[in-house]
């Protein structure tokens, strides 16, 4: 497993830190398809940080497809994503460079985007919920 470091100076939330970092090293290929990697707990306690702040960064790599958790089994890095997952993807990597190409940030993005999906009928019950 790749090392992952939490930077408590930073204004970046830790549960960030962790679901990006991990998944920059799925991307990079250090992490590859079917690799175990630890348990909430585990990684929890070797970082430094609460059991919910490391469950809220692999359910967000989870609900995008990055991870999967197999019951008892463990969480593994996923395989290829979904047609309709990769479409998604591709989708919002062009928008997040057009967004950037017009000097937008990263919190920025995400409130606009976020605001679009809530404005578009989609309400934090749904979100709860993963898609059939």
């Amino acid at each position: 497993m790749t090392n992952l470091t939490i930077d408590t100076t930073s204004s970046v939330p830790p549960f960030e830190q962790v679901r990006s970092q991990l998944n920059e090293a799925i991307s990079a290929g250090e992490l590859k398809p079917e690799d175990q990697l630890p348990t909430v707990r585990r990684l929890a306690a070797d970082l430094g940080l609460a059991v919910n702040t490391v469950a809220r960064a692999y359910r967000e790599l989870e609900l995008a497809g990055i991870i999967e958790t197999r019951g008892r089994n463990g969480t593994f890095v996923a395989g290829a994503l979904s047609p309709k997952k990769a479409t998604g993807a591709r989708l919002a990597a062009s928008l997040a460079q057009r967004m950037r190409d017009l000097g937008m940030g990263d919190a920025e993005m995400l409130a606009i985007f976020r605001n679009e999906i809530e404005r578009h009928g989609v309400t934090s019950q749904s979100r709860l919920r993963p898609p059939p």
